[in-house]
């Protein structure tokens, strides 16, 4: 019963890390002034790459929902083991595919983070507002990256032992 609640807590961690990364990205706009008259707005959705961040939050978020009503299924009805291998099979391989595309919706968002900022640092374009909240967003999601990897292996505690 306590790895169960061991591993709820984590799964809402999880969870807690990817709305808050969702929010501070979504949230991410910056407005520049080109000139007297000119000003532009540019939004988190502009940059590619922070699509797909989002993409993988919203990904990593469905997934960590189905996983907590499963395990709030699991404990509910009390200290029974998993019912079948077919069942820690998948949880072990989807925990180990939903951690690897929090991975690398992170890794893409530090990546374009760093170039852009590097790119646009010698201009008079003030962006670093704008790529603080882009690499506090990646950072958010690397943590829920972390949980997810955790949960991985914790799942594979329940895997068949089969010599």
């Amino acid at each position: 019963m306590a790895s169960r609640a061991f591993i709820l807590a984590l799964r809402l961690l999880t969870l807690v890390f990817l709305v808050i990364s969702v929010a501070v990205l979504t949230a991410d706009t910056a407005n520049l002034q080109l000139d007297l008259t000119t000003e532009v707005k540019v939004r988190f959705w502009d940059v590619y790459t922070y699509r797909y961040m989002l993409g993988t939050i919203v990904v990593g978020a469905a997934y960590t929902l189905i996983q907590i009503a499963r395990t709030l299924c699991r404990i509910s009805k009390g200290n029974q083991p998993i019912t079948s291998d077919a069942s820690a099979l998948f949880d072990f391989f989807a925990d180990k595919i939903a951690s690897y595309v929090l991975a690398t919706g992170s890794a893409a968002g530090f990546g374009a983070t760093k170039d852009l900022k590097l790119f646009f640092e010698g201009t008079v374009l003030a962006f670093d507002k704008f790529f603080d909240k882009g690499y506090a967003a990646a950072s958010l999601l690397l943590l829920a990256f972390v949980c997810a990897a955790l949960l991985s292996i914790v799942s594979s505690f329940a895997l068949p032992k089969k010599v």
